[in-house]
């Protein structure tokens, strides 16, 4: 399994946009990349780039122009350079209309549909995501807790960050009525809530999960959680 191809921090994608605009044209004729979306691509690695300098001149700027407010106000002892000064904005790049990270995950799966295309051109034009190493469902154990809510338990449970390798979550309850525990649910949505009547005197209801991937429990059994309801 890998990760998305498109980077989720600004400044990498930033820097596979630029990647991605240096390296197509070496390949966009066997990919059927056009003349018109190579240059489309260029444009808004172009309007990205030139963005995110304009929002850290900005950014850095009034940095320095709230310090040097506090010191106006309050009084010390002024920087060698002075006052701030205005900052140099880099030039120009046309307009574009929003929506660059679409355009372009739109271009890269046009691309990767191509029969031609292969992981080593990925790699190159920067557009194969990481390959993540799944975890060890052996030692993989549901961390979980019994609230009343009402007339009903609440039993909180969720995937601890794995549910890309997980299917379902089977919960157990005992009722202290003498028969163990038996299933209450196979839940794929974190939180279920127990809708059982509550019995007639206060009694003690335990819980315990385990996750399953297909028809097998993996992993170990949670710790078990116990709640006393009331009558």
């Amino acid at each position: 399994m890998k990760t998305d191809y498109i980077e989720q921090n600004d400044d990498a994608f930033n820097a596979q946009m630029q990647t991605f605009k240096n390296v197509i044209p070496n390949y966009a004729t066997l990919l059927g990349v056009t003349a018109e979306q190579v240059a489309g691509q260029s444009a808004d690695a172009s309007s990205f780039d030139y963005t995110l300098k304009c929002m850290d001149l900005m950014s850095n700027g009034s940095l320095q122009w709230t310090g040097w407010k506090n010191l106006v106000r309050g009084g010390g002892t002024p920087p060698a350079s002075g006052a701030p000064v205005a900052p140099v904005f880099p030039t120009v790049v046309p307009a574009l209309a929003p929506g660059i990270e679409a355009r372009f995950r739109a271009l890269v799966q046009l691309i990767k549909a191509n029969p031609n295309y292969n992981e080593t051109i990925g790699l190159a034009l920067g557009i194969e995501g990481a390959q993540q190493t799944g975890p060890d469902l052996t030692t993989l154990q549901p961390v979980i807790d019994a609230l009343i809510f009402g007339n009903h338990v609440n039993v909180k449970w969720g995937w601890g960050g794995y549910s890309a390798y997980l299917d379902i979550c089977e919960l157990q309850v005992g009722r202290n009525d003498g028969k163990g525990y038996v299933l209450l649910a196979f839940d794929t949505t974190p939180g279920y809530t127990d809708t059982q009547t509550f019995p007639t005197v206060p009694t003690t209801w335990t819980y315990r999960a385990i996750y399953r991937v297909g028809d097998n429990q993996v992993g170990l059994w949670s710790n078990p959680v116990s709640v006393t309801v009331p009558a």
